[in-house]
């Protein structure tokens, strides 16, 4: 694939290390990126639904962004994403403006999900604020769309209208609508021009056949090298179909034992010794007995 956008790649949204209190754990995130880099990401995005992002407030927030500067220092080439939507569009702007004044390489942003009725010309008004006021010229904001979760998305019109209006700085997309039909939409309105990257894995070979980009997905905490097999497989013209079946198979046990966080946390410790990091309520850990059939069901692939 030519012309491909500077974020274009395999991303993990990456969990959030909390130590048993459910507090920040600051010391762990550099060990969690350092892992994360080493396993063929092209980056990673902080505080979106994997990382419990709702669940911390704009301080916490801007703790752990302000933490990982020394991490960009030790991987220069590593790129870090920010999710800083929330339904307050002051919030969201300040974390905007403070995403971008850390210097990380773009945003992630919800939309507005408490007023699930808004009309589209209100959502549209919302980005237009967010892009005016808080991404710079050079920055680049994806909007999330994640319906199932928000209970507000994006349609195919509001992305035009978002992407003839900030043709830069709106990006494109985080599709983790878990919809193969919008996907080929995606690619079928857009092609090249909005660069989306695809959430969920088992589609991460039909996303890409539809002029995606690359993915940022729950799963990369544990899968990224074969995510990214995929990836460079599809940028070279070679079909990476017995791989994504493998990564299909994954992504389907994981699903079967969420929300995603708890498990993800219990297999990253079982599996490659990262810490036994805590979750935030109200999500729970995993029973010793879910973890242990969690750990061989995925193991077995």
């Amino acid at each position: 694939m030519s012309d491909l956008h500077p974020l274009a790649g395999v991303y993990t949204a990456a969990v959030t290390p909390l130590k048993a209190d459910s507090s920040l754990d600051l010391e762990s995130v550099p060990v969690l990126l350092r892992f994360l880099a080493s396993r063929g990401n092209h980056g990673a995005l902080l505080f979106g639904t994997t990382g419990e992002g709702p669940s911390f407030s704009p301080t916490e927030r801007e703790q752990l962004l302000r933490s990982v500067r020394v991490f960009r220092q030790q991987v220069p080439g590593f790129r870090l994403l920010a999710g800083t939507g929330t339904p307050s569009l002051g919030e969201t702007i300040d974390l905007t403006k403070l995403a971008f004044s850390l210097g990380f390489n773009g945003v992630v942003v919800l939309p507005p999900y408490y007023f699930r009725k808004v009309s589209e010309d209100g959502l549209f008004e919302w980005f237009s604020e967010v892009i005016r006021k808080a991404v710079p010229s050079q920055g680049y904001l994806l909007g999330y769309h994640i319906p199932s979760v928000t209970g507000v998305g994006f349609s195919l019109e509001l992305l035009k209208r978002l992407k003839d209006a900030f043709p830069r700085q709106f990006a494109g997309i985080k599709d983790s609508s878990h919809d193969a039909d919008f996907a080929r939409s995606l690619g079928e309105h857009f092609g090249a021009d909005l660069l989306v990257l695809n959430g969920t894995d088992s589609y991460l070979q039909l996303a890409v056949e539809n002029k995606a980009q690359g993915c940022i997905t729950a799963a990369a905490n544990l899968i990224s090298p074969d995510l990214r097999s995929i990836w460079d497989a599809m940028q070279a013209g070679n079909d990476p179909a017995e791989i994504q079946a493998r990564v299909t198979a994954q992504r389907h046990v994981l699903e079967k034992y969420q929300p995603f966080a708890p498990t993800l946390k219990a297999l990253m410790h079982r599996l490659h010794g990262l810490p036994r990091w805590s979750i935030r309520p109200p999500l729970q850990p995993l029973s010793a007995e879910t973890e242990e059939q969690v750990t061989q069901e995925f193991s077995a692939i």
